[in-house]
């Protein structure tokens, strides 16, 4: 079992940044890669970024490139997503998840919530225009 915690979400004018955080506890040294998603209000969950947890190759969603950025501190069992330039359209409640079956990051967009294992509980952010 893997157990996940986020943090960081919050309201944000458009145009801020935020930096969630995702720490993992119990056995970690399962994880084989970690990621992020969000879900909109009124939508389907979905892709937003990954990493490796060896290597730190990430993948994320084209339209988020440039903006959103995932980091890894193994030390710390911890992978952090960056988001800069927020726009009304990111307001989302946003989901941290691994995978422990080593599906790699590139196909995190296309199995969505079948990609991850375990997954936290979610931060709110709301961007407000």
């Amino acid at each position: 079992q893997v157990h996940l915690l986020e943090a960081g979400g919050g309201l944000v004018q458009a145009g801020g940044s935020l930096r969630l955080s995702c720490t993992a506890s119990g056995q970690t040294s399962s994880i084989k890669n970690m990621g992020w998603f969000r879900q909109p209000p009124g939508k389907e969950r979905e892709f937003v970024a990954a990493i490796a947890w060896n290597d730190g190759r990430t993948y994320g969603m084209d339209s988020v490139k440039g903006r959103f950025t995932i980091q890894r501190d193994r030390g710390k069992n911890a992978a952090n997503l960056q988001i800069d330039m927020l726009e009304p359209e990111d307001t989302a409640v946003y989901y941290c998840a691994v995978d422990v079956q080593d599906r790699g990051v590139a196909t995190a967009r296309a199995l969505g919530i079948f990609w991850g294992d375990f997954w936290g509980l979610g931060t709110q952010v709301t961007v407000s225009s």
